[in-house]
């Protein structure tokens, strides 16, 4: 083999730019998609829709969803110590409940800031029986509940949704940081209370509204 047939020497393949966002849109499958759902779910401080999800990563919603429930099972299976799960209209990281000791242990320091019993009990009823005046909730706990209202109303817990045509008097709901919190995507995915009710339980939510 003579010089003239030797082959052209070629450039080494450039190393790749680690400073450089990978082209996401260019992406086909929902498996690509993970790590770039995973960066932003990590930073995020309260449930981010798939719809916006899907905006930022120029990709189909149902592409991201697919992308989303696979990272779900993923985690499950693997038994890791947090979830990815759908709550309150977005997704979000949670940590998994068998570790819960240990992350209130690291979270709270000894301080104990949990709700009352009282506040506990009057979230339940405004959950279940919402919207809900508050005669209605001091008639079914038995209580004056006016101080519990609205230490759940400064706490985000619940929040106003109108008035009663009939009498006037304010009604309350469930707020979408109860749904996060509890890591729900509805009030219709709380556990049935039927069977922990009192018989005459309906007979006293329709005792009369005073304002």
């Amino acid at each position: 083999m003579t010089a003239d047939e030797l082959p052209e020497p070629t450039e080494p393949a450039a190393a790749p730019d680690l400073d450089e966002p990978p082209d996401v849109a260019g992406l086909a499958e929902p498996a690509d998609l993970r790590p770039a759902l995973e960066a932003i779910l990590l930073v995020v401080d309260e449930p981010v829709p798939d719809v916006m999800l899907a905006q930022i990563l120029e990709q189909p919603t149902e592409r991201v969803v697919a992308a989303l429930t696979a990272l779900s099972e993923d985690y499950t299976a693997e038994e890791r110590g947090f979830d990815l799960r759908r709550a309150a209209g977005g997704w979000r990281l949670y940590t998994r409940p068998a570790y819960a000791p240990y992350v209130e242990r690291f979270v709270l320091d000894g301080q104990q800031t949990r709700l009352t019993q009282a506040a506990l009990e009057t979230l339940a009823v405004v959950a279940y029986k919402q919207p809900v005046t508050r005669s209605r909730i001091s008639a079914i706990r038995g209580v004056n509940c006016d101080g519990v209202v609205r230490t759940l109303l400064t706490r985000g817990l619940i929040e106003d949704c109108g008035v009663e045509p009939e009498t006037g008097a304010h009604l309350y709901q469930s707020s979408r940081l109860f749904l996060e919190k509890l890591g729900i995507d509805a009030v219709a995915d709380l556990p049935p209370l039927a069977p922990f009710l009192p018989e005459d339980v309906e007979a006293l939510a329709d005792a009369p509204d005073q304002r």
